[in-house]
Parts: C-alpha cells; structure tokens; sequence
C-alpha cells in the first residue's frame, strides 16, 4: 500500500497535481510578468539575485500609488535592487480598478482619487493579495511566515488596510506617503474609525512621509480619504498593539527625524521616519525598511 501511495504521488506531481519541489517561476535576477494561479490577473515578479529555488524566501509585496501601476513603482522604489542585496522577492501587482493613465486600488468604503466609491462590480483587491501570496506559497517560492506589504500613497493606504484586516497573512507592514488606521470616522474624520481596523495580532509598523507633502500632509486634512493626521494614525497603530512606552522622537540627520512607540505586545513597534523638506515622492529608506522587516515573522 505504501508503494502504491509513492507511485500514485509520483505520477500526480508529473501530471502537475501537486506543487513542485522547487520554485520555477523565473530566474535569479530576473523581473518577469507570471499570472497568479486562475484569478486571470498578473503581477511583476522579481527573483532576487542569488535566489534558491529550493530554499522559499520572504516576499515584499509592493503597491503602487493611484493612477500608477505596478513596473513603475517597482522601478521608482528602487526596491529589486534591495531585494538582490538581501535575498528577498518582490512583487508588484496593478489594481483591480482601472482609472486612466494606470490603476486604483479597492479600498471598501474609501473614495479613489477620482471621488467615486468603489462598488461590488469592481474587482476585490483583497482577494487578490490573498490568492497570489497562497499561490506563491504553493509553488514553494515564497515563505508564507515571511511575508511583507509597502506601498507608495493610494498603495500606502493599500498597505494599511492589508494591515488592519489581513494580520494573519502579514509579518510586519510599511506604508510610504500613506499610513492610515483605518477610515476616517463618519462622523469626526480627524480620527480613525476603529472598527475599520481591528487586526487578529499585533502588526509591526514603520511609515515613511515628507513634511512638504500636500497630497497627503502628513498634518492631515486634504482628500477625502486622507483627514487625520499622521501621528493620529501612529498613535492608533500603538493602542492596538498595546505599546506601553509613550511616543519618543529622535534626530537620525539633519534631514529626517523618527517618531517611535515600544513596548508593543509581541515586540512589535510603530515607528514613523519623516524626511523634512521633502514632498509626495518616494522617501523610504529600502535598508532601514528590510531591517525592520527582517525583525518578524508571523
């Protein structure tokens, strides 16, 4: 019996019944655009260089702003380069709403850049992160334990909301010109609504932003999905991963300052890095990101 059993797996695995033994998706170095399992949608993918077929690496997924799409801010970010350094993979996905010159992103509840709200005919963003980052895993490319999300402005708010709903599938998120708790409250938008952010465990969050920023001022107001503050939402992030050591700031340069709360339940930390000066553009530091990322697994 058990001999049939090893010969009924083998013919499954040639037949493609069962998930190779090593990830065949693209070479080492490589950026090549795969279609995610039956969803009929694609994303960029990059291999880092170095990578192990045989050895599934942690993955970074990368959300584009509003109107963008996934090959800019792949290139824009810097952030394959990052990944050949540290071994991880990249992928960088279009939204589900198409909005001329590029893409939107479905996040329930919240105006896209155009005003309008999404509805139930649009595509489900969500869905989507959680069928590609099941597929990843299956074809034994990626470590499920290992899994990252940041995204540039309407990705940034992307990265938030995967956050808030999506914590047992994400290790740490990174938010860029877009950190957000949740929506604005109906009813007082210069704060969260918190039950459009209850994660499942404490989430580990580091956000990037520019004080010059005017389309997402980092003082809040602006668009109708923006409103609160960003240390609104940093102090949001903080109650619910029940830090307990009061927000602290601290100089790294002349140019770019931290804000940080510790003593987060499962040794999670919410930290805020803003660049003084500079505007709506792409201001994270990619190492400082990978190493917080590289501090958690889930």
């Amino acid at each position: 019996m058990a001999m049939l059993s090893v010969v009924f797996g083998a013919m499954l695995l040639m037949l493609g019944g069962l998930p190779a033994r090593a990830c065949t998706l693209t070479a080492a170095g490589a950026t090549q655009r795969i279609t995610i399992g039956a969803t009929g949608r694609t994303m960029l993918i990059h291999m880092p260089a170095g990578f192990d077929p045989a050895r599934p690496a942690p993955l970074v997924l990368l959300f584009h702003g509003s109107l963008g799409d996934g090959a800019t801010i792949l290139a824009k970010s810097g952030l394959s380069e990052t990944a050949d350094r540290h071994g991880f993979i990249v992928a960088a996905p279009d939204g589900g709403i198409v909005a001329k010159p590029g893409y939107v992103w479905n996040i329930p509840g919240v105006p896209t850049v155009s005003g309008r709200l999404p509805n139930a005919d649009d595509a489900d963003d969500v869905a989507f992160v959680d069928a590609a980052i099941g597929w990843l895993a299956a074809q034994r490319c990626v470590d499920p334990a290992r899994v990252y999300a940041t995204g540039y402005s309407g990705g940034g708010r992307m990265t938030s909301l995967l956050g808030c709903i999506r914590a047992e599938r994400f290790a740490a998120i990174a938010p860029v010109v877009g950190l957000r708790a949740g929506n604005p409250l109906a009813s007082d938008p210069q704060r969260p609504d918190p039950a459009t952010c209850h994660p499942s465990r404490p989430m580990p969050v580091m956000a990037f932003a520019g004080s010059a920023d005017t389309t997402n001022p980092i003082a809040g107001g602006g668009s109708s999905y923006w409103q609160y503050p960003m240390r609104t939402a940093e102090a949001r992030w903080a109650a619910i991963d029940g830090c307990r050591t009061p927000l602290a700031t601290r100089s790294l340069s002349a140019t770019v300052y931290e804000e940080v709360y510790g003593g987060c339940r499962a040794r999670t930390e919410v930290v805020g890095r803003v660049t003084i000066g500079a505007g709506h553009v792409w201001v994270a530091d990619n190492e400082a990101m990978w190493a917080f990322f590289a501090r958690y697994r889930r």
